[in-house]
């Protein structure tokens, strides 16, 4: 006989048996109290997770007459969207920020809410730093190479792009060959089917800079998957898009950063959202189940998990999840990534004919954007730690890593750059609630096995997070469509 649910009796259990469990002093302290001070005991639906997919979801499901608690377990709301102020009055963005064609769902999020969007700045060249260190100025897409590596690479893409377009955007693992595709590494594939070096440079390259994950690391029908889904219902997704700026991925930027997606919505929401409120356990019984978090119990009929993978399988559920879906989460990591940006008086680079942009073969930051604002009131470059090299840094400190990009950055624009008067750095992998950054990933062999767990409810549990989604997965496009679609599936019950 499955015990009754009681709020009092799992209240103190569910907490110390979730992962990372708090202590009962910790929960009893009068910080935790003041942040649940007045929370429902009873709603329709419970929303873990306050970032952009458990927003939307929750402002969906409120819109249409549901009693919604969202909980988040951060100081803040947003997820992996954070901007912040910086001394000069400007705002930077500390975690997601690009958009671009075929985002429709997050752009029509931004217009609902007031939130304008401007093109990132493109003007002028970019820099290909080899590793030998020779900085190459150069115009277009692409650093410079002889015919032969363009034809080389070119042909690479069009396999790429050819072998995406067989693969169904909410089912990878039912494509043509599946199984062959997800037998292998992206890295492997570039091995045995490019054969020119430049070219193999360049493609691992795009792994490193485009997905923070080492091209060794990936499976190839993962990569297969994310280059079909960057697009919409009608315009298939391609490679091109996934990886350019202007007219791709990284072509706009919001005005005033896209936190205020997230705190609009969760200041309509009120005292709906309630913070510092890590959820531990998830017992369901019959057509409900008990939420427990720190110093809060709360009974809903269903529940919306908006985390990633990763991290909603650091919850405890009971009964336990399926087999699949608890195996799938053990095997999706998020990327290694870091984000620093550097602030000056002035974007100097523009007047150099630069347009801030640099892929680098060697250094601890390997692509950097220009950051500034839209009016150009003041320079902002953007720096990535991805993959192998934010993992080289993670047991260096704050300032040494400071210091490691601020060289890369005078090697790349000259000495100027050396003396920011604002320095921001964000070590995602290292956050307590975070782990990691976009994307998540899956090695060979877990979406053939375990894929299909990854939207599949589990009982009343529903699963939302930019992962998830079945367009733009692992970016703030996918988070909206997935908070979007688990409140849809609620709705129609």
């Amino acid at each position: 006989m499955r015990p009754q649910l009681n709020r009092r009796s799992l209240l103190g259990a569910g907490v110390a048996l979730g992962a990372g469990a708090a202590t009962t002093a910790a929960v009893a302290s009068p910080a935790r109290a003041q942040t649940t001070e007045g929370a429902d005991a009873v709603v329709d639906t419970v929303v873990v997770g306050a970032g952009l997919a458990g927003l939307t979801a929750a402002r969906k499901l409120v819109a249409a007459g549901k009693k919604v608690l969202v909980l988040e377990a951060r100081d803040r709301v947003g997820g992996r969207v954070h901007d912040i102020g910086l001394a000069n009055g400007g705002t930077i963005e500390r975690g997601g920020q690009f958009t671009g064609p075929t985002q429709t769902r997050l752009q029509a999020l931004a217009d609902e809410l007031g939130v304008q969007t401007f093109t990132g700045y493109n003007t002028g060249e970019s820099i290909y730093y080899t590793a030998d260190g020779t900085v190459i100025r150069y115009s277009g897409a692409l650093p410079p190479m002889d015919n032969d590596s363009y034809q080389a690479l070119g042909q690479a893409i069009y396999q790429l792009d050819t072998l995406a377009s067989t693969i169904p955007v909410d089912a990878p693992w039912t494509a043509p060959k599946a199984e062959e595709l997800d037998g292998q590494t992206f890295a492997s594939w570039i091995e045995g089917n490019v054969t020119n070096a430049n070219a193999k440079t360049i493609l691992h390259l795009m792994s490193n800079g485009a997905l923070s994950a080492e091209s060794r690391d990936i499976s190839l029908l993962w990569i297969l998957n994310y280059i079909a889904v960057s697009g919409n219902e009608t315009n298939p997704g391609n490679l091109t898009r996934l990886i350019s700026t202007l007219g791709g991925a990284r072509d706009s930027r919001f005005v005033g950063g896209p936190y205020q997606l997230a705190t609009k919505m969760a200041a309509a929401l009120g005292s709906k959202v309630v913070l510092k409120a890590p959820v531990r356990r998830i017992v369901q019984s019959g057509s409900s189940a008990l939420v427990v978090a720190d110093g809060l119990a709360v009974t809903a009929s269903s529940v919306v998990v908006a985390l990633p993978p990763t991290l909603a399988g650091r919850i405890v559920y009971s009964p336990a999840l399926p087999a699949t879906r608890d195996q799938l989460t053990q095997r999706f990591p998020l990327s290694s990534i870091g984000k620093a940006i550097a602030v000056y008086d002035k974007p100097f680079w523009r007047d150099a004919g630069l347009n801030g942009q640099v892929a680098a073969l060697t250094g601890t930051t390997r692509s950097t954007f220009d950051n500034s604002p839209p009016d150009g009131s003041y320079g902002a470059l953007l720096a990535f730690l991805d993959g192998d090299q934010m993992r080289a840094v993670e047991d260096k400190s704050d300032a040494t890593i400071k210091q490691l990009i601020l060289d890369d950055l005078a090697r790349y624009f000259g000495s100027q750059a050396a003396t920011p008067t604002e320095f921001v750095l964000g070590r995602w992998d290292a956050e307590e609630y975070t782990r990691g950054g976009a994307p998540g990933f899956t090695p060979p062999g877990v979406l053939t096995r375990f894929g299909s767990s990854i939207r599949k409810t589990a009982g009343v549990i529903h699963w939302a997070g930019a992962e998830t989604a079945t367009f733009w997965n692992g970016h703030m496009e996918g988070a909206v469509r997935s908070g979007e679609q688990a409140a849809a599936d609620i709705l129609k019950g």
